[in-house]
């Protein structure tokens, strides 16, 4: 019993690391949702290894444990499409399209995303695929290193779906879990047949596979964990390659009709059943892309709608979830009303823009479309925190370019707008006020359409216009001094509104929001129109009026102070940067722990093998001094195969070695015959006669320079054992000398 655990110990590591490789996707999926998906599969495959792992079994080892795996994939992920557990071709069909569509399409999803079958296919896929291969070559290869491979690529595949610094604690774990079972592979070296490796050359095998396991299990546990806090936005992901397509839909741009939702002021557009106390804005899309004529915003970003979406990574402070139940009439296109930033929808699958909060129905229309929005609202802060919180530099498309040719008219204006001060909270107030003080909000009669610059030099020069020139020109000139700002369009609560209301096409219109550090986006409104109550609401809504209220004039605001070390253009109050940790640093450890272990443990290697040569009794003395001239031959470039008797060997050396080495080898010929054919033990001499021919070699062949000595002592292949090794007990069955080469 105790033996049949020894010898399955590799096979159980070897899926135990495909397991721990495979669950490194939580995270992607929940890791509840990854566990019977991935551990049945490999748990199938290990049995079934196990119970081909006779002789007579082995050759059909490779197609039971792929074939077992695949029936437990379709048990497990794809149930409905088998019959009574068994595949049929529509498993089969589905686990090709697993293969090839499956890894896609999660990319597709906020993570967590869904884990429905055609979603996380590919993972058990590759786990069953891990494990098989793992199986193969740890029976069939000499050392168990090269069975990791298969799912140590696993989890560098996990690094292609991001850095795992967004789940510190699956990395560790899960790097601690597949260190373990790289450990105990690694130590459980599988002995040879005792013709193909002698039992000194397995200890060997089985020292140096101890000495590198820590540079392995250093490489093995810093991929899975993504080396934590490496680079952050610098990390490549191929979620930066694929999105969610929105080709097919077409409609057009909400504020392009919002003259026209304003016409039609009493069309309802959609209903809050509850949960809307408090709420001021209900935004379709945002933009925050400017040529100069449109305002747009990007298509690439969409997501499906996955499990749920994690908090914006922007809202640093106090949150809490709240929900709202909508029913959408009609609101002219493919978009739901949304808040910033969404959580979570039930009873709809939209699309999602996760950078900006955007919903949008794929199949083209969201009338009738019913749904409960679920999304994280910032608490209400305290105003002197609020006041000096700063922007947010790092939000998505708050300080994107305005085109190529900025007209001369704009810097001016957003210095007159700004009163001439650095980019603070209070200067994006104070140039609301600048907005709603100046100008006339025009909502009857003939409206005012258009954002181009030229829409914007009639709003300045006849200072009236729709919401639409208000919001497009305040996020100019936000833009021009330097503040984070884009533009929302939507529908505004009405006014005095409770948590039960209805929204109409007056209700329409456009307006800015600005990024502050640790709140997120924060909207505005310059245009002056009556915003709903925020009783009962709070949180941000209520903090910004309250900062409002209290903004003293343009001339009286009070600047922070410039930090001297602030880069050009962001010398506004971001809060200390405290300390930077180098954590890219981390990258060389285990290339550095590699190198050290070439350099050092090579030659700490070679000279512990000469030990045991020397240290063996009898003539095995003798037989580890030919074995250690081969070796230092081998080191040296000499071609060197298993069949080559010392003759072979001296043919060989004499044809870059110099006399005095070939005759060396042949004083050492000379002691092997006498050690092999004399019958006794061979005596001290004997044995000393053979190592003084070992070291006359070893100084004649570093003869040939510096380069060649140093490249011989860090040559590794010498620690490799020939495919086929004579050892003692050859001679002694052949009664032939090693001077003369073998009879066939």
């Amino acid at each position: 019993m105790i033996g049949l655990l020894i010898r399955a110990r590799p096979t159980v590591c070897v899926v135990l690391a495909a397991v721990v490789a495979g669950l490194l996707y939580a995270g992607v999926f929940e890791f509840s949702a990854l566990l019977v998906p991935v551990c049945v599969p490999a748990a199938a495959v290990l049995a079934t290894a196990l119970a081909f792992s006779g002789r007579r079994l082995e050759p059909w080892r490779p197609l039971a444990t792929v074939a077992t795996g695949v029936i437990a994939v379709g048990a497990t992920s794809l149930w409905t499409t088998t019959l009574f557990g068994l595949p049929t071709p529509r498993t089969l069909q589905a686990v090709a399209a697993g293969i090839t569509d499956s890894w896609r399409l999660t990319l597709q999803f906020t993570w967590p995303a869904r884990p429905e079958a055609p979603n996380l296919l590919f993972i058990p896929i590759m786990v069953v695929l891990a494990a098989v291969l793992g199986v193969e070559l740890v029976h069939r290869l000499r050392g168990p290193l090269p069975a990791l491979l298969p799912s140590l690529a696993i989890a560098i595949s996990r690094q292609f779906y991001g850095p795992l610094e967004a789940e510190p604690g699956v990395a560790v774990l899960g790097s601690l879990a597949y260190a373990a079972a790289a450990a105990s592979l690694l130590a459980a070296v599988r002995a040879g047949p005792a013709t193909e490796t002698s039992r000194a050359e397995r200890q060997l095998g089985l020292a140096l596979t101890r000495a590198v396991a820590p540079v392995i299990l250093a490489v093995a546990a810093a991929v899975p964990a993504g080396l934590l806090p490496g680079a952050r936005s610098e990390a490549y992901t191929l979620r930066e390659e694929i999105s969610a397509p929105v080709t097919n839909v077409q409609a057009t741009s909400p504020l392009d009709d919002l003259a026209g939702r304003l016409t039609a002021s009493s069309t309802p557009v959609f209903e809050v059943r509850g949960g809307g106390a408090g709420v001021t804005h209900w935004p379709l899309v945002v933009l925050d892309e400017y040529d100069g004529v449109n305002w747009t915003g990007t298509q690439d970003g969409f997501r499906r709608l996955g499990a749920g979406i994690p908090r914006s990574p922007l809202l640093t402070g106090p949150v809490k979830r709240r929900t709202a139940r909508i029913e959408v009439v009609d609101t002219g296109g493919p978009w739901l009303p949304s808040q910033y930033p969404p959580a979570q929808v039930d009873g709809a699958a939209p699309l999602v823009d996760p950078e900006r909060g955007t919903l949008l129905l794929p199949e083209g229309s969201a009338a009738g479309a019913e749904y409960l929005l679920t999304w994280w609202e910032p608490q209400q802060i305290d105003k002197d925190t609020f006041r000096n919180a700063g922007f947010d530099w790092t939000a998505p498309g708050g300080r994107d370019p305005l085109g190529e040719d900025v007209p001369d008219w704009v810097a001016p204006k957003a210095k007159e707008a700004s009163g001439d001060k650095r980019a603070t909270l209070e200067t994006a107030l104070t140039m609301e006020a600048y907005f709603r003080d100046n100008f006339t909000h025009v909502t009857s009669g003939e409206l005012p359409t258009g954002h181009s610059w030229h829409n914007l030099k009639e709003f300045f020069d006849e200072r009236r216009g729709t919401s639409e020139q208000f919001a497009a020109a305040y996020v100019v000139l936000a833009r021009t001094r330097g503040i984070p700002a884009r533009l929302a369009v939507g529908y505004k609560a009405p006014p005095a509104s409770g948590g039960a209301y209805t929204v109409r096409g007056g209700d329409a219109g456009a307006w800015p929001e600005v990024a502050v550090k640790g709140v997120g986006w924060v909207p505005l409104n310059p245009a002056g129109t009556a915003e709903a109550a925020g009783a009962g609401g709070g949180g941000l809504a209520e903090s910004t009026q309250k900062l409002r209220d209290e903004l003293p004039p343009p001339e009286d605001l009070s600047e922070p102070p410039v930090r001297p070390d602030a880069p050009a253009g962001r010398r506004q109050n971001d809060g200390d940067a405290g300390l930077s940790v180098p954590w890219s640093l981390l990258l060389l450890l285990p290339p550095g722990l590699l190198l050290a272990s070439w350099l050092f443990g090579v030659p700490a290697a070679k000279a512990l093998r000469a030990r045991r040569r020397r240290l063996r009794p009898g003539e095995g003395a003798v037989v580890g001094a030919w074995k250690e001239a081969r070796d230092l031959l081998r080191a040296y470039g000499v071609p060197v195969s298993a069949g080559m008797t010392l003759r072979d060997l001296t043919t060989e050396a004499a044809r870059t070695a110099d006399p005095p080495t070939v005759t060396a080898l042949d004083n050492l010929a000379v002691a092997v015959d006498v050690a092999l054919w004399a019958g006794d033990i061979p005596g001290k001499q004997v044995n000393r006669q053979a190592w003084t021919a070992v070291r006359a070699v070893r100084l004649g062949l570093a003869r040939q320079g510096s380069w060649p000595r140093l490249r011989a002592g860090l040559n590794p292949r010498p620690l490799l054992p020939l495919r086929t090794i004579h050892g003692e007990g050859f001679w002694r069955r052949n009664r032939r000398s090693p001077l003369h080469k073998s009879s066939p």
